[in-house]
């Protein structure tokens, strides 16, 4: 069976898609996780889903955070590109969710957008949750978990 291959991190400048585990980790510093993806991820050109950017921000909004958080959480964000959605990932997104059907395996909506900015970009996606994608043909994981 066919599927998610974890992935040794980049040796040389790559781009890699940022889950929203690991960009939340990073941002509050845990104190766990945190060094184990910085460097995993130190030097390569870092992308987030829409939907990272989202989940983020709701994140924010659901803990009540004041101004001067919120603030400090965009000025972190506006370090990485965002893959927006077009008809290319709205594709990769119904293929993604159809093989996670066909294989029996329940994927949330917004973990299917985050795989799909990594497959229209041809890059791996860097994520604690190595589980959740493992099923998916093609998808390249790096993962410090």
């Amino acid at each position: 069976m066919s599927s998610a291959a974890l992935t040794s991190p980049p040796t040389t400048t790559a781009r890699l898609v940022v889950d929203t585990d690991v960009a939340s980790f990073v941002f509050k510093w845990h104190p766990e996780f945190a060094p184990r993806y910085v460097g995993l991820i130190r030097g390569a050109e870092l992308v987030l889903s829409f939907m990272t950017l989202a989940e983020m921000r709701q994140g924010a909004m659901g803990a009540n955070w004041g101004p001067r958080k919120r603030e400090l959480l965009e000025t972190y964000l506006a370090d990485f590109s965002v893959l927006h959605s077009d008809s290319s990932l709205c594709s990769a997104w119904a293929a993604i969710r159809s093989e996670s059907v066909r294989k029996g395996r329940q994927m949330s909506s917004a973990d299917a957008w985050i795989a799909a900015t990594a497959m229209v970009l041809s890059a791996p996606l860097v994520t604690n949750n190595p589980k959740d994608y493992r099923h998916l043909d093609k998808l390249k994981l790096v993962s410090a978990a």
